[in-house]
């Protein structure tokens, strides 16, 4: 009895403890990730269903992704009308992989097929982050790791946010870096491979893994997933998307982060890159919040490398809204610094310096009290506020005003109702429409001179043509052209 209490006692030591973790043997220490998964996915669902109804869209994204889906579950080309007539979503982004939601929304058309299917697409990454966690962590650590990335700020943000096709790499990547942390290359390839086919930024981050494989010593692994990383984004740039673009130019984003600022070459804007993000307040948040999120043990990890080009391209744009923290922009970087504080926690336990192993045993519970205390700040927070759950004021007009568009309908429109409109009409956004005319236009936000002049605004997107006031109501404006 006494040398059986010696040998836990060995295990249970500050140096060794950390490292001997024993895998989940119980039916509840298997199925709790799965359970964990389900409660955070009817989370964001009531997140995201709950905006939409509500009217309060972000932008118009989701009926530019709803329309792109649309086609594919038809069997036609990606044509999203809202950024230009018959203009094809691929000359945009190199996103095919969205194409898995044609199925669901052939059955079930609608936006809210797209935001339920973005809702379990990101809450799928619990299970494995929450599995890495307690085989690596032990069982409570583990648990408390999966929380803290189930309610983080970046999937908070992003569900908040209508529908982006990073949502389906957030699974990927989870899945794939509870592989590597558990020295399964073949695995760690095979979740890896498909992001090239998510948006095709991601290719780079696949390249990145590879090295990270290298420098691991999986030397054939690292190699070959990074040759494929590389070669996908090339292929990408220079040859998908420019096929696509009616322009022949390389993705918006791209674009953005390719122009030059003030006669500074994109070399040189690289360069200066970690002064830059050092001095500006967005960049630096985002950079200390990504961290944060992790009690700063994801610096222990070279998962960590993984987030550079994301953060990249992010950084150098001209456009502002990369560089902060809202909408969507940080979710795909949430599974990845997630797993660098699993690996950044394990191997700090084994560290020589006992205040580090003492705090990397704190680390699993400080990340949960920070993913907490955000979410008085984000929308996983206002659930508990029942004027989350009020109806609109405006929505008893808009369903009268929805009810005057006919099904298959060419109709114009701002940002208000775009999403209640794409899953039966053909939508142009307001002042896109050309060389379409549509049959209707309809304007959910009117300033107040245009609100006495509707009919003489649509005809001056369409010189020569003829439009009368349909229905007006709580803000709400419905024409139709009579030639």
């Amino acid at each position: 009895m006494e040398q059986r209490e010696k040998v836990v006692s060995t295990a249970s030591d500050e140096d060794e403890a950390a490292s001997v973790v024993t895998p989940p043997r119980w039916t509840w220490e298997r199925a709790l990730p799965w359970a964990m998964a389900l409660v955070f996915a009817g989370l964001y669902t009531t997140i995201s269903v709950t905006r939409f109804e509500q009217l309060q869209p972000a932008s118009f994204d989701l009926g530019i992704f709803e329309q792109a889906i649309r086609h594919y579950a038809h069997f036609e080309a990606p044509i999203v009308d809202l950024e230009g007539a018959g203009h094809n979503f691929l000359g945009d982004h190199w996103n095919p992989a969205i194409m898995v939601f044609a199925p669901f929304y052939r059955l079930f058309p609608g936006p809210q097929t797209l935001l339920v299917g973005q809702a379990v697409a990101i809450a799928l990454a619990v299970v494995p982050i929450t599995r890495a966690g307690m085989l690596h962590l032990g069982r409570w650590s583990g648990i408390a790791v999966g929380l803290a990335f189930g309610m983080s700020y970046g999937i908070q943000a992003a569900v908040e946010f209508d529908v982006h096709e990073v949502c389906l790499a957030v699974p990927l990547l989870a899945f794939a870096l509870e592989a590597y942390l558990a020295g399964r290359w073949k695995v760690v390839a095979a979740c890896a491979a498909p992001l090239v086919l998510v948006k095709e930024d991601l290719g780079l981050t696949v390249a990145v893994l590879g090295v990270v494989l290298v420098l691991l010593g999986a030397r054939r692994w690292g190699l070959g997933l990074a040759a494929f990383g590389l070669a996908a984004f090339a292929v990408t740039m220079k040859v998908l998307i420019p096929f696509f673009n009616a322009e022949g130019g390389a993705s918006k984003s791209f674009k953005q982060a390719s122009q030059s600022v003030a006669g500074t070459s994109l070399v040189h804007r690289i360069y200066d890159l970690p002064i830059d993000v050092a001095t500006s307040v967005p960049k630096a948040t985002t950079v200390l919040l990504l961290l944060g999120v992790t009690a700063f043990l994801a610096t222990q990890s070279p998962l960590l490398l993984l987030v550079l080009p994301t953060l990249g391209w992010r950084f150098l744009s001209v456009n502002e809204n990369f560089w902060g923290q809202s909408f969507h922009y940080d979710l795909v970087l949430m599974p990845i610094v997630f797993a660098a504080l699993i690996d950044g926690v394990r191997r700090a336990r084994r560290d020589s310096w006992r205040p580090l192993r003492w705090y990397a045993r704190a680390a699993p519970a400080l990340a949960l009290l920070v993913g907490v205390a955000l979410c008085t700040r984000y929308p996983l927070g206002g659930l508990v506020n029942p004027a989350t759950y009020q109806p609109s004021p405006r929505a008893p007009a808009a369903e009268r005003i929805l009810s005057k568009v006919p099904d298959g309908a060419t109709i114009e429109t701002d940002l208000g109702l775009i999403a209640k409109l794409t899953s039966r009409t053909r939508v142009f956004f307001a002042g896109g429409a050309a060389p379409v005319v549509p049959q209707f236009a309809l304007i959910a936000h009117w300033d107040e001179k245009q609100a006495y002049e509707p009919v003489k605004w649509a005809e001056s997107m369409h010189p020569g043509k003829t439009y009368v006031l349909v229905y007006a109501e709580n803000g709400y404006t419905l024409l139709r052209r009579t030639n």
